[in-house]
Order: structure tokens, then C-alpha cells, then sequence
């Protein structure tokens, strides 16, 4: 289990992320949502040791974070960021095999090669696996970032706004992979997301965030009613049942 514990940050004169205490659901999808600059990237950072906190406390499986070891904390968690820049030439398959670096120490062993091949498959992208960074469009190269993350072969698997340059139909086919990730191999997944409609159904737990605090967290049905969600973001909306799932429309 993750256990996030009065996690406070500060840019200047500005509390960014303020008094943040939360449970993370082992083996669940739990997405982060919120207004833009309500801090939920900033605690995701911290979650990871990307971010350094002002003060607070995170453990993982009991033990503090700052006494994993970075290799086995590599092997136990994995991240990938919104904003990602890979200046080398490289293939689609050499970028997923990086995820295997924590295991391998560069040294690729045929079970190495099995977890890259998978994670290429579940990304579908396995026809242009040889093709180089710099040819593949935005949605392609989101893609193989995440099938980087999940050769990484973790427990924990953090995304922060994984949507980013997807259409619709790869936006769905990354939802379903996230959920198989969860529900087929039993992986914690954090999301931090934009689209509640996405998250209404593909989430099994909640967390909102406003003004770089927790505002609520729960169960996604708890969450994804119009009279939280209006709190949350200071607009109406109105919330629709269909095929048993919440469609949320902001108006």
C-alpha cells in the first residue's frame, strides 16, 4: 500500500500542494483530477521522488521513500511524465527495452525481451516497432512511452495526463490497457487526468484536488455526482447514466 501523509510543497510565497494526506487502493486505478494548478501533478511528483517535498511523508509497502534504493524503487514503481523529450535516435522497440534497465542493468536476457515484445502488442505497435522517434507522430510516440512503462514490468504504475496527444480511439484503447493492467496483473495504476469522463469510467477510486488540497476521495461513484463535481470546479454540470456509466457534461 502507498500512504501519503501531510504532504506540503511551496514555489515561492505560493503553497502549490498544501496539508495532501491520502490511501492509494493496492491493485486499483485511482485517478487524480481537479482545475489546472490544483496540485495534482505536483503531489505525483513527490509520490516519486521527482518533486522534492517541503515536508511530509510517503511510504510504500510500510517503508519510507527515501529509504528505497533507487534500483529496487525502480523495480517497484514506475512514472511516466507529461512532458517527455528523448533527443537520441532511437527505435520504438529501443525506447520500450530502456523499461527494462532496472531488471537488466542493459544486459537484455530473453525474459527481457518477452516483457518488451508484450508491452509493444498491448500498444499496438507492433507493425512499426523499428520506425524512429522522430518519424512517429504525437499519439505514436505517447504510446510507445507508455509501452516503455509498462516493459517496466512494476507493482506501481504512475501516468500523469497519459491522454496527451491521443484521438479518441487510442484515448479508449490506452483506458482498456490501463484497466487489464489493473484487473489481469493485479497493478496499481495512478492517473492524473483532465477528462472526468474518462476517469468516471475507467476508475475504480477518486481523488479531486482544489487549491493544492485534497478536496474529496472515494469509491468514483461517491465522486462523480453534480454536486461535487460543481464544488470541485465552480461550473455547472449535468451527469447522464449510460450503459450503467456516468457521462459528464460541463456546461
Amino acid at each position: 500500500m502507498m500512504k501519503i501523509t501531510n504532504l506540503f510543497k511551496k514555489y515561492g510565497n505560493k503553497n502549490v500542494v498544501e496539508d495532501v494526506s491520502l490511501e492509494i487502493p493496492k491493485g486499483k486505478v485511482t485517478s487524480f483530477i481537479g482545475p489546472n494548478g490544483a496540485g495534482k501533478s505536483t503531489v505525483l511528483g513527490m509520490i516519486t521522488r521527482l518533486v522534492q517535498r517541503d515536508s511530509g511523508e510517503v511510504t510504500l509497502e510500510g517503508k519510507k521513500l527515501e529509504e528505497w534504493k533507487s534500483n529496487e524503487l525502480a523495480k517497484k514503481l514506475a512514472i511516466l511524465k507529461q512532458s517527455n523529450h528523448m533527443s537520441l535516435k532511437l527505435t520504438i522497440k529501443e525506447l520500450v527495452g530502456f523499461g527494462r534497465f532496472p531488471h537488466s542493468q542493459g544486459r537484455l536476457t530473453p525474459e527481457d525481451e518477452k516483457h518488451i515484445q508484450e508491452a509493444i502488442d498491448y500498444m499496438e505497435l507492433t507493425d512499426m516497432q523499428d520506425k524512429y522517434l522522430d518519424e512517429l507522430s504525437g499519439g505514436q510516440r505517447q504510446r510507445a512511452y507508455i509501452a516503455m512503462v509498462i516493459a517496466q514490468d512494476t507493482e506501481y504504475v504512475l501516468l500523469d495526463e497519459p491522454l496527451n496527444n491521443l484521438d479518441m480511439h487510442h484515448s479508449v484503447k490506452m483506458m482498456q490497457v490501463i484497466r487489464k493492467l489493473s484487473e489481469e496483473l493485479g497493478k496499481t495504476v495512478i492517473i492524473v487526468m483532465h477528462d472526468i469522463n474518462f476517469a468516471s469510467c475507467y476508475s475504480d477510486h477518486i481523488i479531486a484536488f482544489k487549491n493544492g488540497k485534497v478536496a474529496k476521495a472515494g469509491p468514483t461513484k461517491e465522486i462523480i455526482k453534480k454536486e461535487v463535481l460543481e464544488e470541485i470546479y465552480e461550473m455547472p454540470f449535468c451527469i447522464h447514466r449510460l450503459n450503467n456509466q456516468n457521462i459528464c457534461v460541463y456546461y
